[in-house]
């Protein structure tokens, strides 16, 4: 199935590794990701590279909605063009207000991605990149996860820590001013679904 017929394009990120785009198709509003061709690869391989993490984004994003995690409805998969159409949502990057919450209102949030994050955990899912740029805040107060791009299929120990690390840094880069705060409430939520054992691993 090939992905044509969008109007009203519009560029909203280009990464490393694919570009998203905001699209007005069959009457609702959605982000298109297309994975971009690497130059430097042999193009054989780099259509394999493709295909292969066009295809695993939507297994894990399905994954993690099995185990929880709210995360963005997968409409199309188009493995031809390296294309995955998914539900655009809805709501506000916590990177965006986090910083201007009240304390509490910022360590309830805090404590429910720690919720969020131990789910996927607790499933064999590692995220890969835990920034805030990837939490949206919907009108309903939902938090939904987005960007499964980095992820991978683990129950390690260290890869858990590891996701966890970065999450810290990356609130340590934009959330300075409130970053243990915000640390202690997600590794509190985070216990309660791996457990104290878990955690202090």
């Amino acid at each position: 199935m090939k992905c044509h017929g969008w109007v009203d394009e519009m560029l909203i990120k280009k990464g490393a590794e694919a570009s998203l785009y905001l699209e007005n198709w069959h009457g609702r509003r959605v982000i298109l990701k297309k994975r971009l061709a690497k130059k430097y690869r042999i193009p054989e391989l780099d259509r394999e590279i493709r295909t292969q993490r066009t295809r695993h984004e939507p297994q894990i994003i399905h994954r993690a909605k099995e185990a929880g995690v709210p995360t963005p409805i997968i409409y199309m998969v188009d493995t031809a063009s390296s294309t995955i159409v998914m539900e655009y949502v809805e709501g506000k990057r916590l990177k965006e207000i986090l910083n201007d919450l009240r304390s509490e209102e910022r360590r309830r949030l805090c404590h429910q991605v720690g919720i969020l994050v131990g789910r996927l955990h607790k499933s064999g899912i590692i995220h890969g990149d835990l920034t805030t740029s990837n939490m949206i805040l919907t009108p309903e107060g939902r938090i939904v996860l987005i960007d499964f791009g980095l992820s991978e299929q683990s129950f390690d120990v260290e890869d858990r820590g590891v996701d966890l690390h970065l999450m810290k840094r990356a609130l340590l880069s934009t959330h300075y001013t409130c970053v243990e705060e915000c640390f202690k409430s997600i590794i509190d939520g985070y216990g309660e679904v791996m457990g104290r054992a878990e955690t202090e691993e």
